[in-house]
């Protein structure tokens, strides 16, 4: 991905405001009885995650009817557009039905296929990461405290801090990959979603890896992850695009990804 792209400050501004009114919409129904729904994967959804969804999805249209749309639960709107906005409501909906804070929204703009705005908000907790590309990654705390954002220098799995999701959700193939990386790593940690990626780019994880992701999972977290000097690939080091097999790994470093990579290859 070329980071010599010019993102029109407008359009950053515009994501920004759809973070802001998106936790007015998803808050108020935080740790209260919400209505879920199981979904043909057997995952959940709520009433909010339709809600945020269709806020977004309506101000885009209003916004920018030109623009294509992409979502988790309402589906796609001029998918072939070259300029596409993708979200999904609710990143963790199983941490938001059972109170847990780390759940996020993930809003991404992509220009002819490539991500080059990325947004990762927390509304619980009132963190958010903001990656565009060419100009760099930044952290937003709960105060409002602005910092720029850079991975760590990690190279080796030894000395790697490890997030992945439940083992569960994993093939019985990938599982075996995924334990032995958990075995190798220095600090192995289980869950966090799109939090784990956020927390890759601001230098406090230093790979995390996933399978079975939706464009609407990994779309927003590339040029958080990018922009802070990480890597993030499906796990053949290919980039990450709409028809990729939801397989991602996201590394610190070249040499720290080609590690966790070579295990992940494994037959």
């Amino acid at each position: 991905m070329s980071n010599t792209r010019i993102v029109a400050d407008s359009t950053v501004e515009f994501a920004i405001y759809l973070a802001d009114q998106a936790r007015l919409v998803s808050l108020p129904g935080f740790r209260k009885d919400v209505q879920i729904v199981e979904k043909n994967d057997l995952s959940p959804v709520t009433e909010i995650d339709r809600s945020v969804e269709s806020f977004v999805r309506g101000m885009v249209e209003k916004t920018y009817p030109s623009h294509g749309f992409l979502g988790e639960e309402f589906g796609s709107l001029n998918l072939d557009a070259e300029e596409l906005w993708v979200v999904d409501p609710i990143d963790g909906t199983r941490s938001f039905i059972t109170g847990w804070p780390i759940w996020g929204t993930l809003l991404a703009k992509l220009r002819n296929g490539s991500p080059e705005i990325g947004l990762i908000d927390m509304p619980a907790i009132r963190e958010r990461w903001l990656g565009i590309c060419g100009k760099g990654c930044t952290f937003e705390d709960r105060s409002g405290v602005k910092q720029d954002c850079r991975v760590s220098s990690c190279e080796t799995l030894a000395q790697a801090r490890f997030y992945t999701t439940n083992i569960l959700y994993f093939e019985p193939a990938d599982r075996a990959k995924i334990e032995i990386l958990l075995q190798t790593a220095a600090v192995p940690r289980f869950g966090g979603d799109c939090y784990s990626y956020g927390l890759l780019a601001s230098g406090h994880v230093d790979l995390v890896v996933e399978a079975k992701l939706e464009p609407y999972d990994y779309f927003a977290l590339i040029p958080v992850v990018e922009s802070a000097g990480g890597i993030i690939t499906d796990w053949s080091g290919n980039t990450l695009h709409q028809g990729s097999d939801g397989r991602v790994i996201a590394a610190a470093t070249p040499q720290l990804h080609a590690a966790a990579l070579e295990i992940l290859q494994q037959i």
